[in-house]
């Protein structure tokens, strides 16, 4: 099993930029590929980005592609989501989540691990 901490949330400006954070505790991180989703009130769970088990060819939804950077350090057992360039749109409750396949995935139901979520809000 392998225990997931989000962090770095919070209110930012139309424009702005955060970082979230990820952090993996119990089993080997890099045996996981890892993803991002987000959920706002009201709605369903949606894909924002992954990445496979090396690092290499993440892949995002259309909606943060360009201003979103996912990225993993498999020696400090974390994941990162580089937000720039923030939405009103983007406001949400965002989600780490961990696969033990090797490449993630779009579908949710794909992930075995979750972390408890961070909330972002974005101010117009």
């Amino acid at each position: 099993q392998v225990q997931l901490v989000e962090s770095g949330g919070g209110l930012v400006q139309a424009g702005g930029s955060l970082r979230l954070s990820c952090a993996a505790s119990g089993r080997t991180f890099s045996n996981y590929a890892m993803g991002w989703f987000r959920q706002a009130p009201g709605k369903e769970r949606d894909f924002v980005a992954a990445i496979p088990r090396s690092g290499g060819m993440p892949y995002y939804a259309d909606a943060v592609k360009g201003r979103f950077t996912i990225s993993r350090d498999n020696a400090k057992n974390t994941m990162y989501l580089q937000m720039n360039s923030l939405k009103p749109e983007d406001t949400a409750v965002y989600y780490c989540a961990a696969d033990l396949g090797p490449s993630g995935s779009r579908s949710a139901i794909q992930y075995d691990y979750w972390g408890q979520g961070t909330q972002v809000t974005v101010s117009s």
